[in-house]
């Protein structure tokens, strides 16, 4: 095994290890804090969201919104594939920065507009992720792929493990998945967009705050982008080795 091959198994391990264990007193009590302030945002922020996670998944699933002019990889190896995938996303970190400070210079009403402009980008980086690791994201199967990582990387310590599990068992679940697809189009979205939105809640309501949400929505944008890239790129790497 070559030497960065034994890198990428230590950080596979690493990725399994952190995903699976169980929910810690931080986050627990974090969630009781997320709780009260969900409570008090106004019902147009919660509206706000819960529509856009709606749009996000029915594009991911049906449309060609977030495809780029970036070919699929195909015959290349990992190494090389990874290092295009790491460019890639230093380009979609600086993004999400900008975008987040631009937003956040105009408090409340650009804050909330944040969340559809986020999603987008997150989207579009993960249809390119799928391309870069040489999967066919026109197809059905591999944009609810994408969708599960996105879960993966933006819901609490429970709900991580479930994600995990079918990530980490895709092909075994690719029967089931059509499905599963018609019953996303019908998902409770005030649910699926309450995991995302309490992954996020206190960095994205601080943003809020006209000014000070520039630097708050720069650096928040900028930590998430990071999230998803560890999540896909270790969710693509079990795939290729794994699957």
């Amino acid at each position: 095994m070559s030497e960065y091959m034994e890198k990428v198994e230590r950080e596979m391990q690493r990725w399994e290890h952190k995903t699976r264990r169980e929910p810690s007193m931080p986050a627990k009590v974090s969630k009781r804090w997320q709780n009260k302030i969900n409570n008090r945002l106004p019902e147009r922020f919660h509206a706000v969201v819960t529509e856009s996670v709606r749009q996000m998944v029915q594009a991911a699933l049906v449309s060609s919104d977030y495809l780029s002019d970036l070919n699929k990889l195909e015959d290349v190896p990992l190494e090389e594939r990874e290092s295009i995938f790491d460019k890639r996303v230093t380009t979609y970190k600086r993004t999400a920065a900008v975008e987040g400070a631009g937003t956040g210079f105009g408090g409340i009403l650009l804050g909330v507009a944040d969340f559809p402009l986020l999603l987008t980008i997150k989207m579009k980086f993960l249809f390119d992720a799928g391309k870069i690791y040489g999967f066919n994201v026109d197809e059905i199967e591999e944009r609810m792929f994408l969708l599960h990582v996105f879960q993966l990387a933006f819901s609490r310590e429970e709900k991580k493990k479930e994600v995990f599990y079918k990530i980490t068992n895709w092909e075994e679940n690719v029967r089931s998945l059509k499905g599963e697809a018609a019953d996303l189009r019908d998902l409770d979205w005030r649910s699926f967009q309450l995991e995302y939105r309490d992954f996020i809640d206190l960095p994205k309501t601080l943003q809020l705050i006209p000014g000070f949400g520039a630097i708050v929505g720069a650096t928040a944008n900028y930590h998430y982008l990071d999230i998803l890239a560890y999540h896909a790129k270790n969710s693509y790497r079990h795939r290729l080795l794994k699957g």
